[in-house]
């Protein structure tokens, strides 16, 4: 950009093309951070990842609303387990640098999901390198440990559940079934390659897993403060509404169950009312600030090289 009022060659932007470039940086800032590093999803051509293009995962992962709202929900049903939360509250930076925390997160997620096999793998070798360090007593007398299976499957459980609940919740063509079971499986891959084990792989399974866990989970005053500090996220005005927005959309994603354990009371109609159409329009908003997703073109155009060299990439639900 050569000004707030032009654009290439010093050509002048409408106020419309502004406001959408001035939407598209605070997006890519606040989702992915300063650099979208291209260079881990548009090579090697052929690559088609640990999914590719015709997996569920890209389907559901590339819904802005679904992932989003299910991105917060995931946290706030993460937190509900005092191990894990412990963890969180002991060694994560996320009181000071909640941004930071949310570009490392996405990507992670993007990375895992649409980049190269070998970005892919060396995202997950990452993190299991600093996952040992990660170790503690908590509150209640117990150790814990970020690389105890069992709570990486907690941590896995919890957040695909959470998108594709979002995903079900604001895709104008939710997953059948069988494509429900089929997401489950496909998403198991990243979990097990973290180290986590007896990764459900089904609805029938994950709702089982959560039905069997549910006595071990309640509420902290850490988790209470991680939603404190997502409905006061946000580092303009038009991010804490556009973040508001989102995370009341997250609360009806939780099962009943949770919203009671973090005594939010938001009832029905005001969820399905007001929260969703909200949240599916600022999705729209989004996605009109964005274009086509330069992330998702380049790992499209790398894994379909060797049988299309200008096929588009498909539209999302």
């Amino acid at each position: 950009m050569t000004g707030s009022g032009t654009g290439a060659g010093g050509l002048r932007r409408t106020p419309l093309a502004a406001l959408r470039a001035r939407l598209l940086a605070e997006i890519n800032a606040t989702v992915h951070g300063p650099d979208l590093h291209l260079e881990r999803y548009d090579r090697p051509a052929g690559d088609p990842g640990l999914f590719g293009p015709d997996s569920v995962v890209w389907r559901v992962h590339g819904h802005p609303a679904g992932m989003l709202a299910g991105g917060f929900a995931a946290l706030l049903l993460q937190s509900l387990h005092p191990l894990a939360m412990a963890a969180v509250d002991a060694h994560s930076d996320f009181r000071v640098d909640p941004t930071g925390r949310l570009n490392r997160t996405a990507r992670f997620v993007t990375t895992t999901t649409l980049g190269s096999t070998a970005a892919a793998e060396r995202a997950i070798a990452s993190v299991r390198r600093i996952h040992p360090r990660i170790r503690g007593i908590a509150p209640d007398g117990r150790p814990y440990r970020a690389d105890d299976p069992e709570l990486l499957t907690w941590v896995h459980v919890a957040e695909v559940h959470c998108f594709l609940t979002g995903y079900q919740t604001f895709s104008a063509i939710p997953l059948t079934a069988a494509e429900c079971d089929g997401y489950y499986a496909e998403a198991a891959r990243v979990a097990e390659r973290l180290g986590a084990t007896a990764v459900p792989r089904s609805r029938a399974e994950v709702a089982a897993y959560l039905a069997r866990i549910r006595p071990e989970l309640r509420i902290t005053p850490p988790a209470l403060e991680v939603l404190r500090l997502l409905r006061g996220f946000g580092r303009s005005r038009r991010e804490r509404l556009a973040v508001r927005v989102l995370t009341n959309a997250s609360i009806g994603l939780l099962p009943d169950w949770g919203r009671a354990e973090l005594a939010v009371r938001r009832p029905w109609l005001v969820r399905a009312g007001w929260d969703r159409p909200l949240a599916r329009t600022g999705g729209r908003v989004m996605v009109w600030a964005c274009g086509p997703s330069q992330i998702r073109a380049a790992a499209y155009a790398r894994a379909t090289t060797t049988t299309s060299a200008t096929a588009e990439p498909p539209e999302t639900g």
